[in-house]
């Protein structure tokens, strides 16, 4: 089973990095957990944020933001919207259930015949 984080929305930042204070680095991006088997494909509402700074190349965690961050980050956070969770059944899954039904109809259809 193959999850990763699907990147969803990207917004660049105006406050300073707190590792190199540049005002011009910082990016805050939303990820989505996309799971994939061999029976279906599912989008998940769980949701990854992470931060980091263009400038530096230095990911910026939670432990390291100003107030000024936080709350940009809240702003950011309300306004986004997530994809739906849904999930899409491959072709595999949808030949098994036609074959699962197909062999129930065949076998009542047996049952019925051998009654009367």
């Amino acid at each position: 089973m193959a999850e990763h984080y699907i990147k969803i929305k990207a917004v660049d930042l105006n406050n300073n990095c707190p590792e190199c204070y540049s005002k011009d680095g910082l990016r805050l991006t939303f990820k989505q957990k996309f799971v994939e088997t061999s029976f279906y494909k599912s989008i998940t509402s769980d949701i990854k944020y992470e931060m980091d700074c263009t400038t530096c190349n230095t990911p910026i965690y939670p432990v390291k933001w100003t107030e000024d961050i936080e709350r940009v980050f809240e702003y950011h956070k309300k306004a986004f919207t997530p994809k739906q969770a849904s999930t899409h059944l491959k072709k595999v899954t949808w030949l098994a259930i036609v074959s699962i039904v197909f062999i129930a109809v065949c076998i009542a259809a047996t049952v019925v015949y051998s009654l009367l």
